[in-house]
């Protein structure tokens, strides 16, 4: 019960809907990737990818000091219906920008 509770209260946030989209649409991405295309602070970020993260819908992958951030695999029947319902939403993402091809990421 906790674990759907936590998966319903994550969907509960157009900018943790707009995350899973925008990782839907561009796969594996950096933090600093993430925080230049979507224009975040990476304080405010990194709580919206906790709670993704916390709520099963997301895993992490540290590549030494970077972290990576993906939709997680396999996905249960609740979670992988709630992201396709979420492909269906008029969203308009904004472009990747890989800056972490270019420069060091910081966190």
């Amino acid at each position: 019960m906790e674990v759907f509770l936590k998966s319903t209260a994550a969907l509960h946030d157009e900018t943790r809907v707009l995350l899973l989209r925008f990782l839907d649409e561009y796969g594996e991405c950096c933090v600093c990737d993430m925080q230049s295309s979507l224009d975040m602070i990476q304080s405010r970020l990194s709580r919206h990818l906790k709670i993704l993260k916390e709520a099963g819908f997301i895993r992490v992958e540290r590549k030494g000091t970077w972290a990576y951030y993906s939709i997680r695999s396999p996905l249960d029947r609740f979670r992988s219906e709630a992201l396709e319902e979420i492909r269906h939403l008029s969203i308009e993402l904004p472009i990747l920008q890989k800056i972490s091809d270019k420069v060091a990421c910081k966190k």
